[in-house]
């Protein structure tokens, strides 16, 4: 059974910085695609980033290009996001999430929508202050 837990959020100023982690069991998560997705409310849950845990491939929604970066520790099966230059648009639920369908073996990119992935956390949430 897979399990991710999140963590590291927050409340942060504008202009601040948080990285939030994402801890990874239950399978071993070579050919899979690992992502960050967010939700605030009222709004439908929206890609972040995401990451091929297998040669570090990274994508990243254009909202947050340059901001935040995706990136992964294979030793500890650990998911990290950072994110730098918050805005107070940022605020969200931050959720990660896992994709190991055959797909992404096959054709070697991750997903970008919500129901390419089969596997979630509970979230984490990262309030930014104006």
């Amino acid at each position: 059974q897979v399990q991710l837990v999140e963590s590291g959020g927050g409340l942060v100023q504008a202009g601040g910085s948080l990285r939030l982690s994402c801890a990874a069991s239950g399978r071993t998560f070579s050919n899979y695609a690992m992502a960050w997705f967010r939700q605030a409310p009222g709004k439908e849950r929206e890609f972040v980033a995401a990451i091929l845990w297998t040669g570090g491939r990274t994508y990243y929604a254009d909202s947050v290009k340059d901001r935040f970066t995706i990136s992964r520790d294979n030793a500890k099966n650990t998911v990290y996001l950072q994110m730098n230059s918050l805005k107070p648009e940022d605020t969200a639920v931050y959720y990660c999430a896992a994709d190991g369908s055959s797909r992404t073996r096959v054709f070697g990119t991750a997903p970008l929508k919500r129901d390419g992935y089969q596997y979630w956390g509970q979230g984490t949430q990262v309030t930014v202050s104006s």
